[in-house]
């Protein structure tokens, strides 16, 4: 009995003093980033340490930790043996400005970027339909995206993009750390699955010398990842107006050897209008495979199956009157795109030490397209290679810390596009389009380097200090495989190399106020169809946009934070405007000129009502003020010096409501007022100014501790207005019919689904 007594004794004594050695790394919960600098500490406030530069740590604990940090919830973790902890923490959106970004380049909190920032959370994201893009952004201040159909979508930022006539360009796009932006500058950001995002990142103007330094500015796609040490299966179903039909199914796993993310999804919409109809299959996977405490690789791999017909634009009278009808001669070709995209990407992380470290990415696209077009019928195939590298080092020279990276990006596409005569017309109407004759095959190898080196210098806790160039020369080697002698375009073209510099400084007044201001150059090419003629030959005259942006803003928060948001004033000047115009035919081709001034206003507030444990309620404003006018502008004979600059709206305000219960009931709410848009050059017609309003409720619970299930409904339009969702820019009319300016957006649409997660 004796012994019994003492061994039980000895049992509890060694359970109440026993200290265990506990190590492993600390990240962001949505991106999966290392975070420097967060504090553990034992349970009884004995023992203490941080995080290093690679969110690393080791602590020697009795029963469990204590881990803090700045713009991140606080969390505990019971231990019970010396063992590997990875943990990941939730960051503390009512305080953005201390959330750790740009962890792939130079690791810094977002009170001390000299640039106008917004970071999108995947909870952002999921209070959408995580079909459309544009409700997402279009809440963001200086970012507008048009969506004229599914397939239709163009984003501008600080009205860099706006007149580009189809697609996205003047803007640069990486998903994770693989650029999406092709040798020409035209990126499509939607091609990306939403459910596929942790966290959407956007830099407004030409101020990240480390990922390319577009006129319009970066945005950066960060792939989702679940938390350590799980793994979970999940599947969802979406169903709307208009035929709308999403399905879902993804498995997921991380470890503290590695993780992965497979997530795959089909969407069809019959759609709206005539010839609208969509269909769209997207694989994707995601993985890291810790190899040793020097050594990571991640993978990246889509593959996206697109059909997608095209209604194209309206004149007023039928978009007044007829909005569901297609343009006749896309209806009558009965025009879409058929594309088949794989993109996939290896990268490698090795620490040298705690001082430097090299990330190293190669990457890869397939893509092909076949569209039938009233005008022609284009066949493209492309395929792209690329290197990108750079080392990030880290230094304390007394109390100066000083942060660095430099690295360059090689890109190369070997593109070939061929067109043929679409005999539609020559068929009885209901045919569709009919392949005629080769008219063109153009053989493109498009390639670019980028030379960059940033520096980030703190020389006191207040003031910071960041310094960047940035260098570019695009090519293009043509071979016109079918022209006559004297129509020959073949040859190498080089645009002249362009340096980028910038200086920024970021000073916290006191705790809640930090000034920043900055001053970049940057550029943008031209893109795809800005370089062809419309007989499908290259441009050699076509020149990059280029600019220099300034700014001054403020992040603040105040009321123990919760009222936060942020301020930014800024003038954008640009050179060498790329202008577009219209053939008989309905196709298009670029000339530079023109030169324009970007004036802006944001201005973003959040503030919280109510919070307890939970339970929140955020009430969001912004709001963006644009003066964008022509400096120079003469096309032929007309000169539209002094004009507001095309396709973008005066102004666009947002304001809304986000609710979470500890119930599990959930709510968004967001109205949106959108000014007029001038839809030419001579400013002779705007756009009506126009207001939507979106509204999203679910309710999640988690039933026998492993499933969760999420089940919603929302509607979009609530207040069923009429509204032009994109504009086609200096339309002209043909052969007595009216210029087409106009997409009709969608009225009063409803959506709903549910969403099941089981975690093993």
């Amino acid at each position: 009995m004796k012994k019994s007594l003492l061994l039980i004794c000895l049992l509890c004594s060694y359970s109440f003093y026993a200290q265990f050695q506990v190590q492993g790394k600390i990240v962001d919960q949505h991106t999966q980033h290392p975070l420097a600098e967060i504090l553990i500490e034992s349970i009884d406030h004995t023992v203490q340490t941080q995080t290093d530069a690679h969110g690393r740590y080791t602590i020697v604990v009795h029963k469990g930790m204590l881990i803090s940090g700045k713009g991140y919830l606080p969390t505990q973790v019971l231990v019970s043996s010396s063992q590997t902890v990875n943990i990941t923490l939730q960051p503390a959106y009512d305080q953005l400005d201390e959330v750790v970004i740009q962890t792939n380049t130079l690791s810094q909190k977002l009170k001390h970027t000299p640039e106008a920032i917004t970071v999108i959370s995947s909870n952002d994201i999921q209070r959408t339909n995580t079909v459309d893009y544009a409700p997402i952004l279009n809440k963001v201040p200086g970012v507008f995206m048009q969506n004229g159909a599914p397939n239709t979508n163009k984003i501008s930022i600080r009205g860099i993009g706006a007149r580009n006539l189809f697609g996205t360009a003047n803007i640069r796009a990486y998903y994770g750390d693989i650029p999406l932006t092709d040798g020409n500058g035209a990126s499509a950001i939607e091609d990306i699955e939403l459910n596929s995002l942790g966290q959407i990142t956007i830099h407004k103007g030409p101020s990240s010398s480390s990922y390319g330094v577009g006129l319009g500015g970066t945005i950066l796609l960060t792939p989702k990842k679940i938390p350590f040490n799980t793994t979970n299966a999940t599947t969802g179903y979406l169903a709307g107006s208009y035929g709308l039909q999403k399905s879902s199914i993804g498995l997921a796993h991380n470890s503290h050897k590695g993780n992965i993310n497979i997530n795959y999804s089909n969407t069809h919409i019959d759609g709206y209008r005539q010839n609208n109809t969509y269909n769209r299959s997207a694989l994707t996977a995601t993985g890291e495979i810790n190899i040793n405490k020097a050594n990571e690789l991640t993978f990246i791999g889509t593959h996206i199956d697109l059909k997608a017909f095209i209604p194209s634009s309206l004149n007023q009278e039928d978009f007044d009157n007829d909005p569901r009808t297609a343009a006749f001669t896309w209806g009558r070709a009965q025009g879409f795109e058929d594309t088949k995209s794989t993109l996939l990407g290896l990268s490698w992380k090795h620490l040298y030490n705690t001082t430097y470290t090299q990330y190293t990415s190669v990457f890869g696209t397939l893509k092909d397209n076949y569209e039938p077009r009233p005008f022609n019928i284009l066949e493209e195939n492309a395929t792209t290679f690329g290197v990108r590298s750079r080392i990030i080092g880290t230094h304390h020279i007394g109390t100066t810390k000083i942060k660095w990276t430099a690295g360059g990006e090689l890109f190369t596409e070997q593109y070939n596009g061929r067109t043929y005569a679409n005999l539609s017309e020559d068929f009885p109407i209901g045919t569709g389009s009919i392949q005629g004759d080769l008219l063109s095959d153009l053989d493109e190898r498009r390639s670019y380097y980028n030379l960059f080196t940033e520096i980030n210098i703190q020389p006191s806790k207040r003031l910071h200090i960041q310094l960047g160039i940035h260098a570019n020369q695009t090519s293009y080697d043509i071979k016109d495989q079918i022209a006559t002698p004297l129509e020959d375009t073949s040859g190498n073209y080089d645009f002249d190399p362009i340096v980028s510099p910038k200086i920024g400084l970021t000073y916290n007044l006191k705790a809640p106020i930090t000034l920043y201001t900055s001053i970049a150059h940057g550029f943008s090419p031209p893109s795809s169809s800005e370089t062809i003629t419309p007989d499908g030959s290259f441009n050699p005259d076509i020149q990059p946009e280029t600019g220099w942006n300034m700014e001054l803003g403020s992040r603040f928060h105040f009321f123990n934070n919760t009222l936060y948001g942020s301020i930014a004033l800024y003038r954008l000047q640009v050179q060498n405007l790329l202008v577009s115009r219209r053939t008989p035919e309905d196709a298009i081709f670029a000339v530079n000129a023109g030169k324009t001034t970007h004036d802006g206003i944001e201005l973003d507030l959040n503030y919280i009502l109510y919070q307890h444990q939970n339970s929140k309620l955020v009430v969001f404003g912004n709001t963006a003020i644009y003066d964008y006018s022509f400096d120079e502008f003469i096309d032929l004979d007309a000169d539209f010096s002094g004009n507001d600059l095309t396709g973008v709206p005066a102004s666009v305000s947002n304001l809304g409501l986000d609710l979470i219960t500890s119930k599990g009931i959930y709510g968004a709410l967001n109205f949106q007022h959108v000014g007029r848009i001038p839809v030419n050059d001579q400013n002779s017609l705007y756009s009506n100014a126009y207001e939507l309003l979106n509204g999203k409720i679910g309710y999640r619970q988690l039933l026998f501790k492993k499933l969760n299930f999420d089940i919603y409904m929302g509607v979009n339009n609530i207040l069923d207005k009429k509204y032009a969702s994109q504009i086609q820019i200096n339309a002209r009319g043909f052969g007595g019919n009216a210029p087409r300016y106009f997409y009709p957006g969608l009225p009063l649409h409803i959506f709903g689904g549910i969403n099941i997660n089981y975690t093993f």
